[in-house]
């Protein structure tokens, strides 16, 4: 049942992102070369604003779309030079020893371990096209085999499903269409939703779910995890009051409350955009 609700979820928010970025795209392009789209979305707006008497909105159309793309394209520029930058720091800090035994002991479940020679507890998956877990000797020295093979579980299934780049996707999407505010309810509801299974997938490889919450309990005693400065998953800094709630009561079905007033702007603003271009063609 979470599983497909984050499905659905995560094909909902990328939905709507790739009608509306592919009608702008398409719509830059037709402004650099004179190519004419008769059924692009933003081209039924101008014709529709022409015909509501509304032509100076045009420009402000225009600005919305080129800030869009700006924008949108350095947030990826960002992630991929943040990510070069912090996976250059990560191998000087490399404990190729350990990584070699962790990597040869979970090689069926896993692509890639690396552990770094660092005091602060944590694990994260990252990158995208390749991703990777990474975790520290601060992590290894603080839990117990059981709960350190608990964590590396769990941030395999984030690895096996590649995570990073479906919420990287989902924070670029809420990040560059922030005037369409369900997609940040989307990322924040897909990434919570993905957590739990996560745990829900360790706790069934273990046959418990003791040593995952020990180790969940551990890192939370220690304090605030490291924030990163590109998008990754991290074990113990994402919805840690639904997944408590859910390792204590598995059966118990988690709610997912659409803000409606979220829901109905955002349908609106949609609406309005679909609905210029049926009137058009009509």
């Amino acid at each position: 049942m979470l599983k497909r609700k984050s499905s659905v979820i995560l094909f909902s928010s990328l939905a709507i992102s790739g009608i509306l970025l592919s009608q702008m795209g398409l719509y830059i392009i037709s402004m650099f070369t004179g190519w004419s789209m008769k059924f692009n979305l933003v081209e039924v707006c101008h014709s529709g604003l022409k015909t509501l008497g509304l032509t100076s909105l045009e420009y402000i159309l225009d600005g919305l779309i080129i800030y869009t793309f700006i924008y949108g394209l350095w947030k990826i520029g960002i992630q991929f030079f943040q990510t070069a930058r912090m996976n250059r720091r990560f191998k000087l800090y490399k404990e190729r020893k350990l990584s070699l035994e962790i990597n040869q002991y979970y090689q069926e479940s896993v692509e890639e371990i690396m552990v770094l020679s660092y005091p602060a507890p944590f694990a994260i998956t990252m990158g995208f096209v390749r991703s990777k877990i990474v975790l520290t000797t601060g992590l290894i020295n603080l839990l117990t085999n059981d709960e350190l093979d608990a964590v590396i579980v769990h941030e395999a299934y984030h690895n096996k499903n590649r995570d990073p780049l479906k919420i990287f996707l989902l924070t670029l999407s809420a990040s560059v269409l922030w005037y369409i505010p369900i997609q940040k309810w989307f990322m924040k509801t897909y990434g919570m939703l993905q957590e739990v299974l996560a745990d829900e997938h360790a706790i069934e490889q273990q046959d418990t779910a003791t040593n995952l919450g020990s180790a969940l309990l551990k890192m939370l005693k220690v304090g605030k995890q490291k924030n990163m400065p590109f998008v990754c998953v991290s074990f113990a800094d994402t919805s840690v009051n639904y997944r408590i709630e859910y390792i204590l009561n598995p059966v118990k079905n988690i709610p997912l409350d659409i803000p409606l007033n979220v829901l109905c702007i955002s349908s609106v603003i949609f609406s309005l955009i679909c609905g210029l271009f049926l009137y058009v063609l009509a």
